[in-house]
């Protein structure tokens, strides 16, 4: 210990008498290290680390195993179970000693108005018990606050909407919040670690699963058999294994099927449901619709910005080499005077290691706000995420496993390579040894191919997904994005009968027309990318075989005039369009396609849409075609569609889609729109959303990986070229005397510049031929997240190596540049 204190010690002064050297080597560790600590953090808050609750890795959850096929009504991000189904795993499960049932759902705060949303989780009553969970304050719910048919009693908040909405005082038990107009008594707060089981989001308010009917009198889910809206949790008994608590419900699933199969499916979708298998699966980690969607992202930059280590490490190994060269005939004469080649090579780790601690401890702070940073990044006005993303002990061994690994990389060989030849031959060669010629140079020349091939295989990846981020954002989606503002409506708290519902909307959306400014004015059921969907099976008239799935949707007049799809035939939606005429749609190119085999002209053909047995299944006749246009996600095929007018919706909902197109700067709309439905009745709940920018939350995670790899595939392309010019740089030191000879014999310079450039040419083709090979292969890797590109694109292939050979030219003409310069006699006179 004594003896690696004195070489840290050693090595430190020698680090301080090169600052220049001491501050990029620090840096260029730094930027790789934190680049891959913080992406690391990412995924061991999203993946890794567990819940803080009482013994986490007891917890489990049951659901369908494997479910590729679902019917009925999806809310929450964890829609797994129906509440039947949940009431029939509780009775018949065997394996937990207690289980509960969850679900997601934004309540409102407001009493009309625009809408402040707060987010809540719906809970049977043993759900703080499975979690082994204390309070805060006050008292947590229990099963006594969850029975058939209670009343609007009371609720539990989180800590931080105990700070944020109540300043955090304490005489808050007792204090009511309301929640779509319903008042409930604050029975207690959660702990401040505590933000819920799904990873990457909080909550606010947890409310007992038996006040459902009072919420939403209008679709009271607790006894639909098709609505699809909860997740379990559970604790394991003692003794018991998720295996063992699986196979269980594998053998129970039969029965539990048997009893709530939906009454609305038909025999095909009941044997479907009958085919499903529930099973057990570990919840120590909770739940994350994050770690589904980013997953594939995060271990793909994690491997990026792995690369990008590698090749910093190469270009270490480089610098080192040359500090090993200056300071060659030292180590020579050490060695000669008695020195051992080990106590040499550990004088020289020394100095790597310390490289090595200072970058992963710079690199640990950037890690902190890069990763910050990513979340932020990643968030979105409607999805903010929040992820713990505090140090633990597997970030802290993976910052140092690097910090070990880059010592190792960098370090290792020139310290072997300075101490390897004999100090007898070393000081006859005179005062430029031999380890300094061709063995160290030929290292070198290794390093820099490897970094050229590797800078190859991140700016393949760079540019494809800059390229697919370009499709994306270029992608003619259908409709007008620019100048459109969304504004949901919600007038359920007025009680209005539901024949005047379609009655009430107009009369909006009329008023909103009347306004200065504003272009046109539509409104629907749903719009693109607002998070909502309706599908249902397909039947041609005239046969009973189901065509395929389509999605739907209801809309007022004028809608595709006001969104900017176009109408290719036929004609739109009118007055004549009643509760009481001809039943018609207007269907899309995609529908043609798929439930017509897009041969003929749809025009006058008739269809009917699925109904549950014993419920009328009436004709549709098509009138019009327009364009497809994407709804869901830019990424996503055309789905099939079909549209109805909302006069002729069997059962209109006191809500509505409103789309306004107006080139008024957007403060000033939304203030004239909020002054103008609030003159229609103040208690009208309002939320208000812009088109584009939902279309660019879409793309986060596009806009994400594109950002990130361009600026990894950048930073590989300048280490490259520094490593380049380093090696011709050097290569012209070694070959001055040779150079002057030549000039000297009458070699013209044109003649040293060639002579320069195939050297550096033959490095640069050398790491792009291998780099291609390795690009062509890592690019399968991003085949899921590309649009528009097969991942082994040869004009993406073609234009990285043509980027890194002129980044190459231009790091190796400056060097052959200046040997082409060198006065003869002043080369000769070189040693």
């Amino acid at each position: 210990m004594t003896n690696l204190l004195r070489d840290l010690r050693h090595a430190f002064r020698l680090l301080r008498l090169s600052p220049g050297f001491t501050i990029v080597a620090v840096l260029t560790l730094a930027l790789g290290i934190g680049a891959n600590t913080a992406i690391f953090q990412l995924i061991d808050s999203i993946r890794l680390r567990t819940i803080p609750v009482k013994d986490p890795q007891e917890l489990g959850t049951v659901r369908i195993a494997d479910r590729h096929w679902g019917s009925g009504n999806f809310s929450g991000q964890y829609s797994q179970l129906t509440f039947p189904m949940w009431e029939q795993i509780q009775k018949r499960q065997e394996g937990f000693s207690t289980i509960a049932a969850w679900g997601e759902q934004s309540f409102n705060l407001a009493n009309g108005g625009e809408v402040q949303f707060a987010k809540g989780i719906w809970i049977t009553g043993d759900f703080f018990r499975v979690l082994g969970m204390r309070p805060f304050l006050g008292r947590l719910l229990s099963a006594d606050d969850d029975q058939p048919g209670c009343a609007a009693s009371g609720v539990d908040i989180s800590y931080a909407f105990w700070q944020r909405n109540f300043g955090g005082d304490s005489s808050v038990i007792g204090k009511r919040v309301s929640l779509d107009g319903n008042s409930f008594e604050v029975l207690g707060i959660t702990p401040p670690g505590f933000n819920g089981l799904s990873v990457g989001n909080t909550f606010d308010v947890a409310v007992p699963i038996c006040v459902e009917p009072i919420l939403d009198p209008r679709d009271n889910r607790l006894p639909e058999r098709a609505s699809w809206w909860l997740a379990t949790i559970g604790r394991l008994k003692p003794g018991w294994t998720i295996q063992r608590a699986n196979a269980q419900m594998n053998a129970v699933t039969p029965q539990i099927l048997q009893e709530t199969i939906p009454p609305t499916y038909d025999a095909e979708g009941a044997k479907k449901y009958l085919a499903y298998k529930l099973g057990a699966f570990s919840a120590a980690t909770g739940f994350s619709e994050l770690r589904e969607d980013s997953e594939t992202s995060l271990w793909l930059l994690l491997g990026i910005s792995g690369l990008v280590l590698l090749i910093a490490c190469a270009n270490l190994a480089n610098l080192m080499l040359a500090r090993a060269g200056a300071r060659e005939r030292q180590i020579t004469i050490r060695r000669a005077l008695g020195a051992t080649r080990w106590r040499m090579i550990r004088e020289l780790l020394s100095e790597s290691l310390l490289l090595a601690i200072g970058g992963a401890v710079c690199g640990l702070f950037l890690a902190f706000a890069v990763s910050r940073l990513l979340v932020t990044f990643i968030s979105t006005s409607d999805n903010q995420i929040f992820l713990d993303l505090g140090m633990d002990w597997r970030v802290l061994a993976f910052t140092t496993t690097l910090a070990v690994l880059t010592t190792i990389s960098f370090g290792l060989a020139p310290a072997i390579r300075a101490t390897r030849a004999e100090p007898a031959t070393l000081l006859q060669s005179g005062s430029r040894g031999s380890t300094g010629g061709k063995e160290r140079f030929s290292l070198r020349r290794i390093l820099v191919v490897s970094q050229v091939a590797l800078s190859v295989v991140l700016l393949m990846g760079a540019l494809l997904f800059v390229r697919s981020l370009r499709n994306l954002t270029t992608l003619n989606a259908g409709f007008q994005q620019s100048g459109m503002l969304n504004v949901a409506v919600d007038f359920e708290r007025l009680h209005i009968p539901d024949e005047r519902n379609v009655e009430y909307r107009r009369d909006i959306v009329k008023r909103i027309q009347a306004l200065p400014g504003v272009e046109s004015v539509a409104d629907a059921r749903m719009v693109p990318f607002g998070g909502n969907g309706s599908n249902d099976e397909v039947l041609i008239e005239g046969s009973d075989v189901e065509k395929g799935v389509s999605w739907l949707n209801y809309l007022g007049p004028g809608y595709f005039q006001t969104i900017g799809t176009r109408l290719l035939s036929g004609r739109d939606f009118n007055d004549q369009d009643t509760a009481t005429s001809l039943k018609v749609a207007i269907v899309n190119e995609a529908f043609v396609r798929k439930i017509f085999d897009g041969t003929t002209s749809p025009l006058g053909k008739r269809f009917r849409i699925h109904q549950p047995p014993g419920k009328p299944r009436p004709l549709y006749e098509i009138v019009g075609v327009v364009k497809d246009s994407k709804y869901q996600d830019m990424h996503e095929e055309y789905l099939p569609f079909m549209y109805f007018p909302a006069t002729q919706e069997e059962k209109p909902g006191p809500y509505d889609e409103i789309l306004v197109r107006s080139s008024l700067p957007l403060t000033s709309l939304i203030g004239a729109l909020k002054e103008t439905i609030g003159n229609v009745n103040p208690g009208i709940d309002l939320d208000f959303r812009v088109m584009k920018t939902r279309i660019h939350e879409s793309l986060l995670q596009d806009e994400l990986m594109a950002t990130l790899s361009g600026f990894f595939g950048f930073l590989a392309a300048l280490l490259a070229a520094i490593g380049l010019y380093g090696v011709i740089s050097y290569m012209v030191v070694q070959r001055t005397k040779e150079i002057g000879i030549r000039m000297a014999i009458g070699a013209e310079r044109i003649d040293v510049l060639k002579l320069i450039l195939n050297e550096a040419t033959l490095l640069t083709a050398t790491g792009l031929v291998i780099g291609a090979g390795l690009a062509l292969g890592a690019a399968q890797a991003a085949k899921s997240l590309l649009y528009g590109l097969k991942p082994r694109d040869p004009i993406t292939l073609v234009a990285a190596v043509v980027v890194l050979s002129a980044v190459a030219a231009f790091a190796s003409f400056w060097p052959a540049y200046r040997a082409s310069k060198l006065d003869p006699l002043i080369a000769l006179r070189y040693e």
